[in-house]
């Protein structure tokens, strides 16, 4: 189904990047300031995530794992939007990204996320 993801940890950065299809082109859109997606737009197929500050977005708190708003979604058109919410909830990026709505009224709604630690990097 989907080939090996590569798994490249920059330690000094901080700087998780995740390949799915390695040597591949795309669109970059900045899901919020720590995540960018890139994917294949006319494919409508992930081609890889950049995770910044990696070991906050995995870090758990009290009450369980942190979640970030996806606030770049508010910031592309609405036909991109559509494509992007499809690509991060199917695989392999719902792998990595799990999302959720925050609901706080009943006419407002934010899209969050909370990033899973692959357990091809577990030692970190």
């Amino acid at each position: 189904m989907d080939t090996k993801h590569i798994f490249t940890y920059d330690e000094e950065g901080d700087i998780l990047y995740i390949s799915f299809h390695p040597g591949e082109k795309g669109t970059g859109v900045e899901l919020n300031e720590n995540i960018l997606l890139r994917f294949n737009q006319k494919e409508k197929k992930a081609i890889g995530l950049t995770l910044f500050n990696f070991s906050v977005l995995i870090q758990m708190t009290e009450t369980g794992p942190r979640g970030f708003p996806l606030t770049g979604l508010a910031d592309i058109s609405e036909d991109l939007r559509d494509i992007v919410t499809h690509i991060i909830t199917h695989p392999p990026v719902n792998r990595y990204l799990k999302t959720l709505t925050y609901t706080p009224s009943l006419a407002h709604s934010v899209p969050t996320t909370l990033v899973e630690r692959p357990a091809a990097i577990a030692n970190l």
